[in-house]
């Protein structure tokens, strides 16, 4: 006698009964058992997502270093070409969806160089792994249906579709499960390919953007110059004051007019000496994109660029702390009570709100950078 259906398991196990299981599931959603059969056929576990999954992107780099690095001349150059090449793609995106040209560009350019590199992991092999993996299946298994439902559309190639490792496909790198439900044809040819179709691309990207909440014709974020006596306590992600309010503390644009009437938050990516930014309700969309602070300012402040804003002044940060010194300064916070996540070298945002309390508690200049003279203090 079988007991009940082992088809129907969520991860783990025989990966070929798991491949039967999402089919069954499949079907259960409407899909076609031919478009499930195709999409499944050839799928294997690949050896060498799994390992990137556990290896998760350390994110260790400066604000300065990593910006530098990604915003090259050359990805300027393409960025100013491509907004005018498809410039008329672009108003018809943004009478529909609001997002300005420059943001889609600025997310275009750090996710794949403009398409030039989209990543060459079988995607429906990337997403079999991950689903089969009981790390994530949650995540992961609704993606692979989706992937399915590409498939009978016509927009997925199960032997041909490449991606990143963990299943984003194109040029702005969406999953499945987003592309099915933002995807817009933009070039007219009943598809949504977002590999090949940077009409498809800048559409799609502006119908997500929009669903994340994104305020027509509002600011993102805004460089300004501040005063060297603010009270740097009330600086960073989650502390704002209206436009208006930080000008009247001397906080200054250095490209374009502060909005008065907009809460913003003043950010410091490395410390009072560095660059000073204002970030804008919209700046939110960015860390619903991805999570990582550096990355977000860094594509925030690529889309100014675009736009027509200077470089930043980089100022002249205090010194950092290197991997092993964030390191024993987690585990300091962390024994005093302080919720930092990971002990992992990466300065995040539980990290940045316990540097900034233990500065102002120690009568340091309260601006959220750990330096080598905090360290030493604790």
């Amino acid at each position: 006698m079988t007991t009940a259906p082992v088809l129907a398991q969520q991860c783990g196990g025989d990966f070929r009964q798991f491949l039967a299981g999402v089919k069954q599931e499949a079907i259960s959603k409407g899909l076609s058992a031919q478009a499930a059969d195709r999409t499944l056929a050839g799928a294997q576990i690949d050896r060498k997502v799994l390992s990137r999954d556990r290896a998760q992107g350390v994110f260790k780099m400066t604000f300065l270093d990593f910006s530098k690095r990604v915003i090259s001349g050359y990805r300027m150059k393409n960025g100013a070409a491509n907004m005018k090449k498809y410039a008329s793609v672009f108003q018809r995106e943004e009478a529909e969806y609001g997002v300005p040209a420059p943001v889609i560009t600025a997310f275009w350019a750090l996710e794949t160089d403009f398409g030039a590199v989209q990543g060459d992991f079988n995607t429906v092999n990337a997403l079999a792994t991950l689903a089969h993996d009981c790390r994530r299946p949650e995540l992961f298994r609704p993606q692979l249906i989706a992937a399915i439902e590409m498939v009978q559309h016509g927009d997925l190639d199960p032997q041909h579709t490449t991606g990143a490792w963990a299943g984003e496909i194109g040029m702005v790198q969406m999953l499945p499960e987003d592309i099915i439900k933002f995807g817009k044809d933009g070039n007219g040819d009943g598809h949504v390919k977002l590999k090949e179709s940077a009409e498809d691309a800048i559409m799609t990207a502006g119908a997500f953007i929009q669903h994340l909440g994104w305020q027509r014709g509002q600011p993102w974020l805004q460089e300004v110059t501040v005063p060297q006596n603010l009270n740097w306590a009330e600086t960073g992600l989650g502390k704002t004051k209206s436009g208006s309010q930080w000008a009247a503390l001397g906080v200054q644009p250095r490209w374009g007019q502060i909005s008065s009437n907009l809460p913003a938050s003043l950010l410091l990516p490395q410390g009072r000496k560095g660059p000073a930014f204002l970030a804008y309700p919209n700046y939110n969309i960015y860390l619903e994109w991805n999570q990582s602070f550096i990355y977000t300012t860094t594509a925030a402040y690529f889309a100014t660029r675009l736009a027509g804003a200077p470089r930043y002044n980089a100022g002249n940060p205090d010194p950092g702390l290197n991997d092993a010194q964030m390191k024993q300064l987690q585990t300091k916070l962390r024994d005093m009570g302080y919720d930092v996540g990971k002990i992992d070298g990466i300065l995040g945002a539980g990290t940045r709100a316990a540097v900034q309390d233990v500065q102002q508690r120690l009568g340091m200049p309260a601006d959220a950078w750990p330096t080598p003279a905090l360290l030493n203090r604790l």
